[in-house]
């Protein structure tokens, strides 16, 4: 079975730029999202997957991958799934032993930037860098499928000013 361990947080500021690579772009769409899971079509450059992967929230979720043909991925995310789609740009960063993956969202969730990290164990203890803010690990509408659902766009300024925390 594979678990996927990952946290997930917002951005003190932009200074993590000063070490990222040149990115990649990501556009994202879900076939299905229900209490039990999420099936999701990734396009990121050349490359497509199919994603399934379990609804519980928190920092453990199954989650399995599959290569789709670029072709057949550009037909799902088109015709077959939930508007909008998500869209950002995928940035990686090195800290302190650790790949910290940070997105920067476009399109409805214009605004939206989130950093993620990848984790062996539930307990696995990690430096943090200066530019990491809150945690939102357990936070739903931090997750991509619920931001199909209700986009940053549609966020109140109230909630747009504890994303930037």
């Amino acid at each position: 079975m594979a678990l996927e361990i990952e946290r997930k947080f917002l951005l003190q500021d932009e200074s993590w730029r000063l070490q990222a690579d040149v990115g990649v772009g990501l556009r994202q769409g879900y076939l299905s999202h229900n209490e039990k899971n999420s099936i999701r079509v990734r396009i990121g450059g050349c490359r497509a997957w199919l994603n399934i992967k379990s609804s519980t929230p928190g920092t453990v979720r199954h989650e399995y991958e599959y290569p789709l043909p670029l072709a057949e991925a550009e037909e799902m995310l088109a015709g077959l799934c939930r508007s909008p789609v998500i869209e950002k740009r995928r940035y990686h960063v090195e800290y302190g032993g650790f790949t910290w993956e940070i997105d920067v969202f476009s399109g409805a969730n214009q605004g939206l930037v989130v950093a993620e990290i990848e984790l062996e164990t539930v307990e696995q203890d990690f430096p943090r860098p200066p530019w990491l803010g809150a945690e939102v690990s357990a936070e739903l509408r931090y997750y991509n499928s619920q931001l199909v659902l209700y986009p940053y766009c549609a966020w109140s300024a109230a909630e747009r000013q504890f994303s930037k925390a």
